[in-house]
């Protein structure tokens, strides 16, 4: 499909869903910034690429948000412009159900909000000067409920919706689109080993959804769209009840 973006950047772009974005909106027609601290993925990216300049690479890790204003500004250089900011980096490190380890929590706040901050930020300003341009922010149906089982992912993906509703509601009256996406599982490195998950989509077929949405302007968008009925169910079941349901608590 036609895309009405020409510039891209893919924050967290070189595995998983992050991947499959840098692929779907390059064979879009968009030069894209695949930015992620994976050097070898990186490469395998540059090379699968081929010689033209659709996709350039920029290694960088997330949780040094000192790093982003200039590197932001370094890469719309590159890419003569931008138009497009997609936040894909997230993190969801394995914890036992008595474990509460405040290092394996700041390590998550981190990547999932305070990296996206730090970027979204920069784009933010950008486009709301310019009165266009789009900013994806990728969430999770985790962050619509406290769940006992991942308590900060949780929470982060919370605190990333409701960051990205306040970004929608300052530059979305100059003309900026925002767009939360909240998928389920996938099948990425992320969920590798954890039983159980229901709904498990493709990354391709996630990109593909997302890509869709983002170019119809929707706002919050589930992926796959299955989920949108499910979790509105799931927000209403009162908190005493909630606690008491083991399967969705999880």
């Amino acid at each position: 499909m036609a895309l009405p973006w020409k510039q891209a950047i893919v924050v967290g772009g070189s595995s998983g869903l992050g991947d499959e974005l840098v692929r779907a909106w390059s064979s879009g027609g968009c030069r894209v910034a695949a930015v992620a601290r994976g050097e070898d993925a990186l490469r395998r990216i540059a090379s699968e690429a081929g010689a033209g300049d659709s996709v350039h690479v920029y290694l960088h890790d997330v949780t040094c948000a000192e790093e982003v204003p200039a590197l932001f500004q370094q890469i719309c250089r590159d890419l003569g412009g931008l138009d497009l900011l997609i936040y894909a980096a997230g993190v969801m490190p394995r914890i036992t159900p008595a474990e509460y380890s405040l290092d394996k929590d700041i390590a998550t706040i981190d990547v999932n909000f305070t990296g996206a901050v730090a970027w979204i930020n920069q784009a933010a300003e950008r486009f709301g000067r310019a009165g266009t341009g789009t900013i994806v922010g990728i969430s999770s149906v985790a962050g619509d409920r406290g769940r006992g089982g991942y308590p900060v992912y949780g929470a982060s993906k919370a605190a990333l919706n409701a960051y990205l509703e306040s970004i929608r509601n300052r530059i979305g009256r100059l003309g900026a689109k925002v767009v939360t996406v909240k998928p389920g599982p996938m099948d990425t490195p992320m969920t590798k080993g954890i039983s159980g998950l229901p709904m498990m989509i493709q990354p391709a077929d996630a990109a593909s959804q997302i890509l869709r949405a983002a170019a119809r302007g929707a706002q919050n968008v589930y992926v796959p769209g299955k989920w949108r009925p499910i979790m509105f169910i799931i927000r209403s079941i009162p908190s005493f009840l909630f606690q008491r349901m083991k399967k969705l608590n999880s």
